[in-house]
C-alpha cells in the first residue's frame, strides 16, 4: 500500500461538531488553541481519506526523531476569502540530526489535544535520510494555496 494525500474524512465532520480549534483564537468553551502535531510516515505506510487519528503504525523511526513527531506552530487563525475557508501551520516542521531507518514520504497533521484526531495527510517524494535535516515547509495561508481548504 502506499500513503495517499487528503484531508481526513473523520476531520471534515468533527469541524462541523466543533471539535478542533485551528489558530490562536477558540470560540468553543476551551480556553487555549488546540495543540496541533506533525509526525512522519513511511513511504510503505497506508494513510489517506480514511485515516482517523494518530497512530504509531507505520510511523517513521531512528536517530533525531521521537514517535508522535513535533508540534505544530499553531499561529494562523483560520480564515475566509470568497467561499473558501483556510488555514495553514505558520511555521515549517523540522528535524535535526535525522536518521531514518526507512524511506518516508507523508506527514500526519492531527490534532493531539483531542484525543490524536487526524486532520490530513500530506505527501512528498520518498526520502532516505542520513544524518540530515529535514523541513517541511508549508504553502502561503490563503485561499488559492493553504494547506487545509474547503472551497
Amino acid at each position: 500500500m502506499a500513503n495517499s494525500q487528503a484531508i481526513a474524512t473523520s476531520f471534515k465532520s468533527e469541524i462541523l461538531k466543533g471539535i478542533h480549534a485551528l489558530g490562536t483564537t477558540v470560540v468553543r468553551a476551551g480556553t487555549t488553541a488546540d495543540t496541533i502535531k506533525g509526525a512522519l510516515f513511511l513511504a510503505s505506510a497506508s494513510l489517506g481519506a480514511g485515516t482517523t487519528a494518530y497512530s504509531t503504525t507505520g510511523e517513521a523511526s531512528g536517530t533525531g526523531y521521537s514517535a508522535g513527531g513535533v508540534t505544530v506552530t499553531n499561529g494562523n487563525a483560520p480564515a475566509t476569502s470568497g467561499t473558501t475557508a483556510y488555514w495553514t501551520p505558520s511555521a515549517s516542521l523540522s528535524w535535526s540530526g535525522l536518521t531514518l531507518a526507512s524511506a518516508v514520504d507523508a506527514v500526519l497533521l492531527y490534532n493531539s489535544t483531542q484525543g490524536d484526531k487526524a486532520i490530513g495527510v500530506f505527501t512528498f517524494g520518498s526520502l532516505t535520510i542520513t544524518a540530515g535535516t529535514l523541513t517541511i515547509a508549508f504553502p502561503v495561508n490563503d485561499a488559492s494555496t493553504g494547506l487545509v481548504r474547503i472551497a
